[in-house]
């Protein structure tokens, strides 16, 4: 997580863009006909596919303030996992041929 101070980078670097993805971020997240609460889950379930070991202990944190249980999280850990095979599994007809 230290990486994670050098985001201050971007916001020198490139202003415009910075605050594009901050507020774009904040807006995906926020409360809407998906609760935040669901979102946090949807995005600890991104996060362990895509393998971002930064979004998945930021969104794990932020799952459990938004009011998620272990039990909730481990659930979406579950399916998160199920995706991930079951795309290995689809792809796999790649490789037989018959």
């Amino acid at each position: 997580m230290k990486k994670m101070k050098q985001l201050n980078n971007f916001a020198e670097l490139t202003p415009d863009a910075w605050e594009a993805f901050v507020a774009f971020d904040k807006a995906a997240l926020a409360d809407g006909k998906v609760p935040a609460k669901t979102k946090e889950l949807i995005a600890v379930a991104v996060a362990l596919t895509t393998q971002c070991a930064y979004c998945i202990e930021i969104h794990t944190k932020r799952a459990k303030q938004a009011g998620n249980t272990d039990e909730e999280i481990a659930e979406t850990v579950m399916v998160a996992a199920a995706l991930r095979a079951g795309g290995a599994v689809t792809h796999g007809t790649h490789c037989i041929e018959k």
